[in-house]
């Protein structure tokens, strides 16, 4: 650890000690209702604490339940991985409207530091009948909400088979013992967290429509109320099947013509063929270098990893290092030039087979010397001046929902497992299955319904990201493991984040904060965001981002400014071990720390280290 980090830690001691106790009674009350106690949960503020530190590994998650169902997996002798499948497989229970069975994601395992890390792509694929005028009109106008609510908004699901692909590959626990906690929260139950009851108060009126999830998530016509006990049954037989037979008691047999007849019933177009034909693919990430540290992140059919590098390569080249730590004018105007570039460049992107340009393209080092060397350094260029990477025809970027869901694990030995999975929109499209227990998604809108043409956010997508069939549709989800081995020892960094197209600024700007301005890497997570991608051409900022003073420069300098309540939700957890001295006889010395950060964007984020400092 450098000295600087060394002394922050040693100040905040006593404020650590304090909040690894409140911890402590949150961890340890999940681990209770998982052990089928009566539990009244406690919640714990993750911006009013320093980074929670210790030994053993780290989770962190979008909710204290599923992070404690990680902890207790590594606790088991688990690895990175089983911790990682285990918290994924305990959202698919407890945050119904992103964790999911019915929808895909990503993962980024770096489980050894000697071999390469891997990339696994999970994303859902359009149906073997989809069209690319599915959701058009008469007039080739896009129909409201056809890609949105709806079971025509169905893609082919992902996470079964790509969670199973991943454990199956990695994992060093029985698979049954890894999906045991997410049947016995289904099963026995669990209470229904703030964050939950809160999301779906926000999205009742929608759930109101589909009268097979309004029964189960909106009974007597509202949320249930915090605190109360919520039991899934049909959801926990699902999960038993799925911990005997593995993607096959969801992509074959009776819940897939469950699935199948409940999309059709409702005018969709999946097929029961459709689930049975998917496959997870094993793929190389996205490597880069920068600030000292290496990178594996999320390549095609994500554009996360792709903006996310070309981000910190053209960042290098306008010397960002240079600059005095914080957001301030002149380092918001800086990251806004080179994400209004990244995201032109997003464009030409879609599924590996059809996109219209490559990571090696686009990160290739003459073409980031060629967009850094555009940037005016004292005024905002217009982005209907910045054009995509050469061949493009478009005039905008896309947008995707905000509602996604990431967790981070890092194990006992450094292993490290970056996953995020999303159903799109919050509760996906709202088709519920109700003999298997668990939404379906509405990741058809990630395509573009109409290429050239205005979607319905106003904004434009490109032909290579055209509806196609059996296809996968531009993400913007960014896994990232990070990484670095020096003279002062070696760390890993496992990040990614849930909200749609901002997903890879915000990682950005923790990855920034923490590796370039030396923050701990709570203060890194908390810190406040800015967001630009291309087009709208605005600068957004959270409210107490900027000082009155930055705003002024920065509209002086042309950036039209825009207020964002939240710029996306990064969790992040780490591990490091310093340099053994070369006067001790053995490394009993020099211990792996670990770490974990929650976001408190949004509520419910939760880490949690093994065994906490005591």
């Amino acid at each position: 650890m450098s000295s600087g980090r060394a002394h922050a830690a040693r100040a905040h001691a006593a404020r650590v000690r304090s909040a690894l106790r409140v911890v402590a009674v949150t961890i340890l009350g999940a681990v209770a209702l998982l052990a089928g106690l009566v539990w009244t949960p406690a919640v714990a503020d993750a911006a009013s604490r320093p980074t929670l530190r210790g030994t053993g590994g780290a989770v962190v998650s979008d909710e204290q339940l599923a992070t404690a169902v990680g902890l207790d997996v590594l606790r088991a002798g688990g690895n990175a991985v089983d911790g990682a499948v285990a918290t994924a497989l305990a959202l698919a229970v407890v945050s119904p409207e992103a964790g999911n069975l019915g929808g895909g994601g990503f993962a980024i395992v770096r489980l050894d530091p000697d071999a390469e890390p891997l990339f696994l792509d999970f994303r859902e694929t359009a149906p073997a009948a989809a069209t690319r005028t599915m959701y058009l009109d008469a007039d080739g106008e896009p129909v409201p909400e056809a890609s949105t609510v709806g079971a025509l908004a169905v893609g082919v699901p992902g996470s079964p088979a790509g969670l199973y692909t991943l454990h199956r590959r990695f994992g060093r626990l029985p698979g049954a013992r890894v999906v045991e906690p997410a049947r016995r929260l289904a099963a026995r139950g669990f209470p229904v967290s703030r964050r939950m009851a809160a999301t779906l108060e926000s999205a009742s009126a929608r759930l109101a429509r589909f009268p097979e999830a309004a029964a189960v998530w909106l009974p007597g016509g509202a949320p249930p109320p915090v605190g109360s006990t919520m039991r899934l049954p049909r959801l926990a037989d699902t999960l038993e099947r799925y911990a005997q037979s593995g993607p096959s008691a969801i992509h074959e047999g009776a819940v897939a013509a469950a699935v199948a007849d409940t999309v059709q019933r409702q005018g969709g177009i999946l097929t029961a063929a459709d689930l049975a034909a998917y496959e997870p693919v094993w793929r190389q990430p996205v490597r880069w270098s920068g600030f000292g540290w290496q990178a594996a992140t999320a390549d095609l059919p994500s554009s996360g990893g792709i903006l996310l590098a070309g981000a910190v390569g053209m960042l290098e080249r306008i010397g960002l290092e240079t600059l005095t730590t914080g957001l301030g004018a002149v380092r918001s105007h800086r990251l806004a030039e080179v994400w209004r570039r990244t995201y032109a460049d997003r464009f030409l992107l879609g599924d590996p087979w059809t996109t219209e340009a490559a990571a090696g393209e686009l990160l290739a080092s003459a073409w980031l010397t060629r967009r850094a060397r555009a940037i005016d350094l004292e005024r905002a260029t217009p982005s209907r001046a910045v054009e995509p990477w050469p061949g493009a025809r478009a005039e905008g970027a896309a947008v995707e929902s905000l509602d996604t869901t990431h967790l981070s694990v890092i194990d006992a030995g450094g292993g490290a497992v970056a996953l995020t999975t999303t159903l799109n929109g919050a509760f996906g499209s709202g088709v519920f299955v109700a003999e298997a227990g668990f939404f379906l998604n509405n990741e058809m809108d990630d395509f573009a319904a109409a290429p050239g043409r205005p979607n319905l956010y106003g904004l434009v997508q490109g032909e290579a990201n055209a509806v196609r069939p059996g296809r996968r549709m531009l993400s913007s989800m960014s896994p990232t493991v990070a990484w670095r081995d020096d003279a002062t020892g070696s760390e890993v960094l496992a990040l990614g984040g849930r909200g749609g197209s901002r997903i890879p600024t915000a990682t950005l700007q923790v990855l920034l904060g923490f590796v370039v301005d030396h923050l701990g890497l709570q203060a890194a997570v908390d810190r406040p965001r800015v967001h630009h991608q291309w087009l709208p051409d605005a600068l957004f900022h959270e409210p107490d981002a900027l000082s009155p003073e930055s705003l002024e420069a920065l509209a002086a300098r042309g950036h039209a400014l825009e207020v964002a309540r939240s710029l996306a939700q990064v969790h992040a957890a780490r591990s490091f071990v310093a340099a053994s001295d070369p006067a001790e006889e053995t490394a009993a010395h020099t211990p792996r720390w670990h770490e974990a950060a929650a976001d408190p964007r949004g509520g419910g984020g939760t880490a949690g280290v093994v065994e906490p400092l005591p």
